[in-house]
């Protein structure tokens, strides 16, 4: 495991006590790839977070006594399942379905659904795991899962998309409710597939049980976090040059606030390639491409006109900018990304996906005095939304979007607020990895300790 990024905080606990717990991180960190074998994806969330805890070991052996570590890297519950279903020729396919319910210490599981060829139970460990501290740092009482399936939703028409949702359900049904499990979507996951999943919820149990799914949340998170960051250095997001990854929900509510908030976005992007809008990304076409007519972003080059460039492949990071938001997948921003952002005068990089830059990434933006705000901090506005939704659906009501809209501000607010403090107490200020897994950590862990060992 390579050396931690965290030092013993400024109240100055005993070197000696902090090399022993560094030792026990690594060892537990060791154990967590042998336990766990071939996901790589699980095996880097949890690095990303052991790596920075140690000072708070140091100060609190008394979270190693408990085996907090070894308790919040497993699944409280891991569940697999096949999921049949019949194309519109009446051919079978069978996909596998997922559902990792990491940890309700704090409450409900609370975690989207992927639908994606890539999915595989190390990539749903991932993203569980990460949503345990994301969770978290909202400060609702939400606890971490996560879901989804090997299914690919493209190409496929409502109808098939329907039947598949409706075998799924019928299996993962019997795991959810509004006081147990509450899942939302993800990519290739939207209102459609929302709406079939709950149809079909509804028909099996005969509850209208409104709060079993949470919609597509908005997922502005990203951009206001980064005014946070700028804001803290004196700085703000009008005028800047903002580049983005992804056309998906993440990706157009980042590009929608980010231009509420004065900035010019410049790209967005899909597997395909991205385009390059120097006038500013035309939002109601975007939305009108990839919404209604499910088209490619290179569509909304030829329907945008003569200005916008469209280049195939990858490369998005390669267009000059001052802030960068990474909203399309994991490990989309690599190290060679990173260098080319800084060598352009990037300022801020926000995360919107899970886990959108690589470790090496990470480490370049931030010896070059890039604010960086990992996903668990920066992205947790859809899920803080989600959990407004929870509220609204328990309590029968529902709120005007400019209510929501003021909550999921001061949450973000506060979640900044929280990691920047936490980073400072444990002697890295400006540094939001420290800051977000410590602060989210010692929350899970203090509620986990109070339930006792279970």
């Amino acid at each position: 495991m390579p050396t931690s990024r965290a030092s013993a905080p400024s109240t100055s606990a005993p070197q000696s006590r902090f090399d022993v717990e560094q030792r026990a991180i690594e060892t537990l960190y060791a154990d967590v790839v042998r336990r766990n074998k071939g996901e790589e994806e699980f095996h880097q969330a949890v690095h990303e977070v052991l790596e920075t805890l140690a000072p708070v070991l140091a100060h609190r052996p008394e979270l190693l006594d408990a085996r907090l570590i070894e308790r919040i890297c497993e699944p409280e519950r891991q569940l697999m399942f096949r999921v049949p279903w019949t194309d519109d020729s009446g051919d079978v396919h069978v996909n596998r379905g997922f559902r990792v319910e990491f940890s309700s210490a704090l409450g409900p599981y609370k975690g989207g659904l992927r639908f994606h060829p890539s999915v595989n139970l190390g990539i749903i460990k991932f993203l569980g795991f990460e949503h345990i501290f994301k969770n978290a740092l909202t400060g609702l009482a939400i606890g971490g899962g996560k879901g989804g399936s090997d299914f690919d939703p493209k190409g496929r028409s409502d109808a098939e998309i329907m039947r598949f949702c409706q075998s799924f359900m019928t299996e993962l049904y019997r795991h959810l409710g509004e006081h147990t499990d509450v899942p939302a979507g993800d990519i290739g996951v939207g209102g459609r597939e929302i709406g079939y999943l709950f149809g079909q919820y509804k028909r099996i149990t005969n509850r209208y049980e409104a709060g079993v799914l949470t919609g597509k949340g908005l997922g502005w998170g990203g951009a206001l976090f980064t005014a946070e960051m700028l804001r803290s250095r004196g700085e703000g997001l009008e005028g800047r040059r903002v580049v983005v990854s992804g056309s998906g929900n993440v990706a157009v509510y980042a590009i929608e606030k980010a231009q509420q908030l004065g900035a010019t976005v410049l790209t967005c992007s899909d597997s395909s390639g991205y385009v390059v809008d120097e006038k500013g990304i035309d939002l109601e076409l975007l939305k009108e491409v990839k919404e209604v007519r499910r088209g490619r972003v290179s569509d909304y080059a030829e329907l945008r006109g003569g200005h916008v460039k469209f280049v195939e492949g990858p490369g998005v990071w390669s267009v000059p900018c001052e802030v960068a938001l990474p909203c399309a997948t994991q490990n989309e921003l690599t190290e060679a990304d990173a260098l080319a952002l800084v060598r352009n005068g990037v300022l801020a990089v926000a995360e919107g996906a899970n886990m959108p830059t690589t470790p090496d990434a990470v480490r370049v933006l931030q010896e070059a005095g890039v604010a960086f705000g990992p996903g668990k901090a920066a992205n947790a506005g859809g899920v803080a939304t989600s959990a407004l939704e929870m509220q609204q659906n328990a309590s029968r009501d529902s709120w005007t979007f400019e209510r929501t809209e003021e909550r999921l501000a001061g949450i973000m607010k506060h979640i900044h607020d929280s990691c920047f403090t936490t980073a400072e107490r444990y002697g890295h200020p400006g540094d939001y990895v420290v800051g977000a897994n410590i602060a989210g950590f010692e929350l899970v862990a203090d509620a986990m300790l109070a339930q006792g060992l279970v």
